[in-house]
């Protein structure tokens, strides 16, 4: 970080709701599917493109953003954003003129592959500007912002589509409206000058970071658990009301950024151990999912799963971050980004396999995942020994 140049509040605000961008790729065409699919109804294959204009974007973040990494720590962080900025308001505009289905759907990939790049960017540009407890309590605040908005834009997108599925599109114009300001008030990190928490003895540190790749993986398919899943588990309890619904998935909400929030409160607290702590809650709360009896449960249980995956994230991009000094932060962010939008891919399709698409076996596939969340929690222990470079990782102090 230049010495002329201490990155203050205008920053962080940029780079939080930067990381907000790539949320619209993953629920904004929610509310929208099914006069999306009534549109194209004629259209070969709509029945498969339709859903998958709404989950492309994550698969090809989880495909490209390690090579989004390299290439911001080779060419620069800011090219790489702002680049990936003019891209996202063209591919997420296209789609109010496309008439072809498949062409919405290559259109969708493309914001996929810019959404890579500003997770990417947003993320590593943190690590970089920051350190210590500020960083710490960015990553919390980037889970916090990317939750709430995560509920405003599908409230957003349910109101524009209520009379015309393409008008939640325009909200992907922020990415202009962005451009100018990520040109004015955010620069590119000087590498001589830039603050190293860890300096890798030799090549990029597989050893230490694989393993939090792993976790990552599945905190992101956690994630999507209950917004894909509480509605047709309430259907099982006779429960269909929309707003009932959405109060619950709202109670999972609350609870994720209770939990984010909650990371700074444990400053003291071994990684390990708040990992621990993250997966046996949302473990916890999973298997009071599956087994819950009425409404009212249900929504304790997402509200207790919420808190531990809050939790998660700011807990395991700290911890990524230790392991690596400036030259290798945006690779790290890459694969980080990468396994956390892989893990919200395969969410649904984990799912399915354990249900075998039968709607009453949904309970036990939920409670599969959570006794699978609950063993983690336990693993995640013996994760500084079994992988010596890890030993050295501190404990956030907030």
């Amino acid at each position: 970080m230049s010495v002329e140049r201490q990155a203050g509040l205008p920053q962080s605000i940029l780079l939080l709701l930067g990381s907000c961008l790539p949320v619209l790729g993953a629920v904004l065409l929610a509310p929208i599917l099914p006069r999306m699919q009534s549109h194209f109804a004629d259209t070969p294959g709509a029945a498969a493109l339709v859903p998958i204009a709404l989950t492309i974007p994550a698969l090809v973040i989880a495909l490209l953003a390690p090579f989004a990494g390299m290439i911001a720590d080779r060419l620069g962080r800011k090219p790489l954003l702002l680049g990936s900025m003019v891209l996202y308001g063209v591919c997420g505009l296209l789609p109010l003129w496309l008439e072809s289905l498949p062409a919405i759907v290559a259109s969708r990939a493309g914001l996929g592959l810019a959404e890579a790049g500003i997770m990417t960017c947003c993320t590593t540009l943190m690590g970089d500007y920051y350190s210590g407890a500020r960083r710490e309590r960015l990553f919390a605040l980037q889970m916090v912002a990317t939750s709430f908005s995560a509920a405003i834009f599908i409230a957003v997108g349910g109101v524009l589509g209520q009379d015309d599925w393409r008008m939640p599109f325009v909200l992907y114009a922020a990415g202009f409206i962005f451009l100018p300001l990520m040109a004015r008030l955010l620069w590119e990190p000087q590498r001589q000058q830039a603050q190293q928490v860890v300096e890798p003895a030799q090549g990029f540190p597989w050893t230490a970071l694989l393993p939090l790749y792993g976790l990552t993986l599945l905190a992101g398919l956690s994630l999507f658990i209950v917004p894909v899943q509480a509605g047709y588990l309430l259907n099982l309890l006779h429960v269909d009301s929309p707003q009932q619904i959405g109060m619950t998935m709202g109670a999972n909400q609350l609870g994720v950024l209770a939990g984010a929030l909650s990371f700074r409160l444990l400053g003291g607290v071994r990684p390990a151990n708040l990992l621990l702590l993250a997966f046996a809650t949302a473990g916890a709360g999973g298997l009071l999912m599956a087994y819950s009896a009425s409404h009212a449960m249900v929504i304790v249980a997402v509200l207790i799963n919420g808190l531990g995956i809050g939790l998660m994230l700011p807990t395991l991009i700290t911890w990524v971050m230790t392991q690596v000094g400036f030259q290798q932060r945006g690779r790290a962010t890459g694969g980080f980004t990468a396994a956390l939008f892989a893990g919200e891919f395969i969410s649904p399709l984990a799912v399915l396999a354990l249900s075998g698409g039968v709607a009453a076996a949904l309970p036990g596939a939920l409670a599969v995942v959570a006794i699978v969340q609950l063993v983690v929690a336990v693993v995640c222990l013996a994760i500084p020994r079994l992988f010596s470079p890890l030993a050295t990782a501190s404990a956030p102090s907030l």
